[in-house]
């Protein structure tokens, strides 16, 4: 920052007391004296004012002015005349000398403890225009005169009133000395500038340290904008002032909230719109598998159906086993693709969620055991033992129909990669609220890479051999679906000796109040 605001404040109060010092400065100069010597005239003005009432009061009495004081004098000053109280007040707190003539008595009353011949005289001086001092009128009344005086003998000025009250007989001279002004004026200054000076160089060390209290939240804002500007809405302003700095604090805190939640906002559907571009990606790609890996696998049933087809039209079965054996192999290849085309409308039905479950309460158990049953004509052709672990009944909570239809896949992939011991256990457990079930196979294992891929539509690990049972492909695939169209689990996992297939189904050991619930995908 090339100009701070803490040192703009110092310079602003540097500038300021700089103009305070000067105009005093100049006030003292120019105005000073002529509002010292107009404070007088006003002062004696007064004072004239407050000692001709005490002259009617002593007129209405039948005295005059000089006997009224003596009469009321207390030399104690504890039962105060008001002549006497006057006057005390009149030279104690004005400093004002006060002399007064009676004019038909000849009497005179000073009320000072100076020269009292010298004040008689000069009063004279004044009546009689003899040996008059050098004086300049400031005011004329009507019974008297303000003027200033100097005194030769003293070398110093005074304001003299002087001439006689409303009862035309008492004479009167009332003076105050006029300190030297200019030399006050002089003094005053040189203080002044000391003063000035020292408060310069304290208040500015004082205002650029006392103004860190303004600064540091006007920089805390700042930083809280850098990081607004940066995406940073965690940061907030922590200032507890009241002030116009704390309310645009708190402004900024609420647009920092806004910001925060209208981006976020805008984030979250980015986000979603990015998911959709994805999923349309993904779904182009799996459309584009999908025609490719169709295309592949009804490439050869359909030439095989062809060969066949045209052996049959051209006569080259020419006996009745020859035909016959022709027919098998197009019913077969036939056979084959029906139930592809059939796993593939089932598949894609359960993937777009357009295959409702009907989920319902049934012995786990009870389905197994039918499923095994229901193969036995193909576990007798595989030439395959199939074992059934001992278990109580196991109710759970799902669709029978696609569960069935997953033991199936099981099964039937179990039969399909059957070696040496040509072994197949089913085992189905209770473990707390879940269920499991175990499908195992005596053969190989299957390669750790293809692990993952196994649940990927038309993945084989070994072609030649899938094709020599009619493999598709898509078994484990339709497995995976129906799992997760239930939210349950399922795996395989290499044993000893084979492979290890499992899903997990939620138990239901209470029976319903209904019998199903429909769900959606």
């Amino acid at each position: 920052m090339k100009h701070s605001i803490r040192a703009r404040f110092a310079i602003i109060f540097v500038c300021l007391m700089a103009f305070v010092l000067t105009s005093t400065w100049c006030v003292n100069n120019w105005f000073l004296e002529s509002f010292y010597t107009s404070d007088k005239v006003r002062t004696l003005e007064r004072a004239y004012t407050q000692i001709d009432k005490v002259v009617t009061q002593a007129n209405e009495s039948g005295k005059g002015i000089i006997e009224y004081y003596k009469d009321t004098y207390d030399p104690n000053f504890k039962n105060e005349g008001p002549a006497q109280k006057m006057f005390r007040i009149m030279g104690e707190k004005y400093n004002l000398m006060t002399v007064l003539i009676d004019s038909t008595t000849d009497e005179v009353l000073i009320s000072t403890n100076g020269d009292q011949q010298f004040l008689k005289n000069r009063v004279e001086a004044y009546i009689f225009g003899k040996n008059v001092p050098e004086a300049s009128i400031l005011e004329k009344h009507d019974n008297y005169i303000i003027q200033k005086t100097y005194d030769r003998r003293s070398d110093s000025y005074y304001l003299e009133s002087w001439g006689y009250f409303s009862d035309n007989k008492t004479i009167f001279l009332i003076s105050v000395p006029l300190a030297s002004i200019t030399e006050s004026v002089d003094l005053a200054n040189r203080f002044l500038a000391y003063v000035g000076v020292a408060a310069l160089v304290i208040g500015s060390i004082f205002i650029y340290f006392t103004t860190k209290r303004i600064t540091s939240p006007i920089l805390q804002l700042a930083s809280l904008s850098e990081k607004m500007s940066a995406l940073d809405f965690d940061a907030k302003y922590i200032g507890a002032e009241e002030d116009e700095i704390g309310v645009l604090g708190n402004s900024m805190n609420q647009l920092s909230n806004t910001l925060k939640d209208t981006i976020g906002q805008l984030r979250a559907a980015n986000e979603e719109l990015q998911k959709d571009i994805d999923e349309k990606i993904k779904i182009d790609e799996m459309r584009k598998d999908f025609i490719a890996n169709v295309s592949h696998e009804l490439k050869t049933p359909i030439a095989l159906i062809q060969g066949y087809a045209e052996g049959l039209t051209e006569g080259m079965a020419e006996d009745p086993e020859s035909r016959d054996y022709y027919c098998g192999v197009i019913m077969d290849e036939t056979g084959k693709m029906n139930t592809m085309v059939r796993q593939l409308l089932n598949l894609t039905a359960l993937e777009f969620g357009n295959d409702s479950i009907q989920m319902e309460r049934f012995d786990l158990t009870e389905l197994l055991r039918g499923i095994i049953n229901s193969a036995g004509i193909l576990i007798q052709q595989k030439d395959a033992e199939v074992k059934l672990e001992d278990c109580d009944p196991i109710y759970v909570l799902a669709d029978e129909f696609k569960i069935e239809e997953v033991i199936t896949n099981y099964l039937n992939n179990a039969l399909n990669h059957l070696e040496g011991e040509r072994k197949i256990v089913i085992t189905a457990e209770e473990n707390g609220e879940e269920a499991l079930v175990t499908v195992f196979n005596t053969g190989q294992n299957i390669p750790d890479e293809d692990l993952p891929k196994i649940w990927t539509k038309f993945f084989k690990v070994d072609k030649a051999h899938t094709r020599g049972y009619g493999g598709s492909g898509i078994g484990l695939s339709i497995v995976k679906a129906i799992m997760d169209s239930h939210g349950k689990s399922c795996g395989v996992r290499n044993v000893k000796g084979g492979v290890e297939f499992w899903f997990t189904l939620g138990c239901c050991s209470e029976r319903l109040e209904t019998d199903t619930l429909q769900a959606t995908r």
